[in-house]
C-alpha cells in the first residue's frame, strides 16, 4: 500500500501543502498527548490486531463486495459492484474509525468521549463505542441535522448519549464541529474529541485516514477473488472524506484504477447551492477549525452555506490527502446533483432491493452514469458507505410521496420543528 503518511519535506502532518495543526494554545499539550499515544498504537502491532479482532467480533467484519448484477444487467455497460459498508455494525463505515478511537481512549485513560455529527452515522457510532466502553459521551449536531435525522438522534439518547443541536450559524455539521472544539478546550484533561472525519487538525487526518484504510485493504483482496482482477474505477462520496480516503488507500498503488470522489452538487453550481469543493471549483485554500485545506469560503475568509440532500456531505472543507492527490492527478472529482442522486436511489432499489444512504448515493449516481458508456468488459467498485434507514424522511420528500408527506409533516409538529 502507497505510504500516504510520508510527509513531504519531512513536514509532520503535512501532504503538499496542505494539513498542518493551528489550534489555540490551550489545546498544545492535549494535540501532543495524542499524537504520542496515536504513535506508539501504530508502531504497537497488538494494536491492529486488537482492533481488527473488535471490528471482526463486534462489527461484523469483513464487509463484503456484492457484485450488483441487476443493475449491470439493466445499464448494458460495465460490471458493478459495491462495498458494502452498510453492513457494518451502526449501519455505516463511521463504526471502523469509532471503535479504533475508542481503544486509544482506554490507553489514555480517559473517560468521556465527544463528537460531532452531520447526517447522524458518526453520533450513532461513537455513542454506540462509548456504551461498550463505559464513557460518559456527548454529540454535538447542527439544529437543521436534528431534525432531518431524526431516527439516528433516537438512538444516539437510547445509547445513553447527550445530544446538543446547535442552533448557530447554518446549523449543520461545521456549526457542530466549532462547538466540539470550543467543549474540548474547556474539557480536555477528561475528554477526548471522536473527530467523525479525515479532516481537522493532525493528527487527526491521519489517524481517521489510518483506521478507515481497512475498507481498501479488503476490498481490493476480495475485488480479485470475485473478478479475477481489479476495477478500472473506484467511486466513493466525498464530504469531509472518511470513507473516500478508506477504500481509495487500497488502491493507490495500481495506478491503471481510476478513482473518482463524487461530491455533493446540490442544487447546481452556485454560491450556497452546493457543497462541491473542488468539482466546481467554487473553493479557495484556507485555515479553518485546525487544518489548512481547500475551504467554501468568500474572499474575506468566511465560510459560505452549503447545499446537499445528504446531511453528511454538506461540509465545507475536505481531507487534506485527498486535495494533496487530486492535485496531483491521482483522484478525480465530480459533482452530483441532488435529482440525479435521487434518481440513483430509485434505481438501485428497483433493480438490486439495496438502498444506500444519500450520502453514498452520490457514488451510485456517478458510476451508473459512467458504467453505462463503459464496455461489459471492464468493471467498478462503488463504496457503499451507509444505509439509507436513516434518511427515510428525506427520501420519502424527495420521492414525492404523498402519504409519507402527510406523517413527515405530523411528525415535524410533534418533534415541534
Amino acid at each position: 500500500m502507497m505510504d500516504l503518511f510520508d510527509y513531504d519535506d519531512g513536514r509532520e502532518g503535512y501532504y503538499g501543502q496542505y494539513g498542518g495543526t493551528f489550534l489555540p494554545e490551550i489545546l498544545h499539550t492535549t494535540i501532543e498527548d495524542l499524537k504520542r499515544e496515536f504513535g506508539s498504537a501504530k508502531q504497537d502491532p497488538a494494536f491492529w490486531q486488537e482492533y481488527v479482532e473488535l471490528l471482526h467480533s463486534y462489527s461484523g467484519r469483513p464487509t463484503p463486495v456484492t457484485s450488483l448484477d441487476n443493475l449491470s444487467r439493466h445499464l448494458g455497460g460495465a460490471r458493478i459492484y459495491a462495498k458494502r459498508e452498510d453492513l457494518n455494525q451502526t449501519g455505516a463505515h463511521k463504526i471502523n474509525n469509532v471503535l479504533g478511537q475508542g481503544l486509544l481512549v482506554k490507553r489514555m485513560g480517559k473517560s468521556r468521549v465527544i463528537a460531532e455529527t452531520g447526517a447522524g452515522q458518526h453520533g450513532y457510532a461513537t455513542a454506540t463505542m462509548a456504551a461498550r466502553f463505559g464513557l460518559k459521551c456527548k454529540i454535538y449536531m447542527g439544529a437543521v441535522d436534528v431534525a432531518r435525522q431524526r431516527p439516528n438522534v433516537f438512538w444516539m439518547e437510547k445509547l445513553g448519549a447527550e445530544v446538543i443541536a446547535v442552533e448557530d450559524g447554518q446549523q449543520t455539521l461545521k456549526d457542530a464541529i466549532n462547538e466540539c472544539l470550543r467543549d474540548w478546550v474547556t474539557n480536555m484533561d477528561d475528554t477526548h474529541y471522536v473527530l467523525g472525519t479525515a479532516c481537522g487538525p493532525h493528527p487527526f487526518p491521519e489517524m481517521v485516514s489510518w483506521f478507515q484504510s481497512i475498507i481498501g485493504t479488503e476490498a481490493r483482496e476480495q475485488f480479485r477473488v470475485l473478478n479475477g482482477s481489479l476495477p478500472n474505477r473506484v467511486y466513493a462520496c466525498v464530504g469531509g472524506g472518511s470513507n473516500a480516503i478508506g477504500i481509495f488507500q487500497g488502491f493507490f498503488n495500481d495506478i491503471e484504477v481510476e478513482l473518482v470522489g463524487c461530491e455533493a452538487g446540490g442544487f447546481g453550481p452556485g454560491a450556497g447551492n452546493h457543497a462541491a469543493r473542488l468539482a466546481y471549483k467554487d473553493a479557495s485554500v484556507g485555515v479553518a477549525q485546525g487544518y489548512k485545506t481547500y475551504f467554501l469560503q468568500n474572499e474575506d475568509g468566511n465560510m459560505m452555506h452549503t447545499h446537499s440532500v445528504a446531511a453528511g456531505l454538506d461540509y465545507i472543507g475536505v481531507n487534506p490527502i485527498l486535495v494533496d492527490q487530486w492535485e496531483k492527478g491521482r483522484i478525480r472529482f465530480e459533482a452530483v446533483t441532488d435529482q440525479e442522486v435521487t434518481e440513483a436511489l430509485k434505481l438501485t432499489m428497483e433493480t438490486e432491493g439495496l438502498i444506500p444512504a444519500l450520502e453514498s448515493c452520490h457514488g451510485f449516481a456517478q458510476a451508473i452514469k459512467e458504467a453505462a458508456q463503459m464496455s461489459p468488459n471492464e468493471s467498478v467498485l462503488i463504496n457503499m458507505s451507509g444505509r439509507g434507514d436513516k434518511d427515510i424522511f428525506t427520501i420519502a420528500d424527495a420521492l414525492d410521496d404523498q402519504k409519507w408527506r402527510e406523517f413527515i409533516r405530523q411528525k415535524a409538529v410533534e418533534y415541534g420543528i
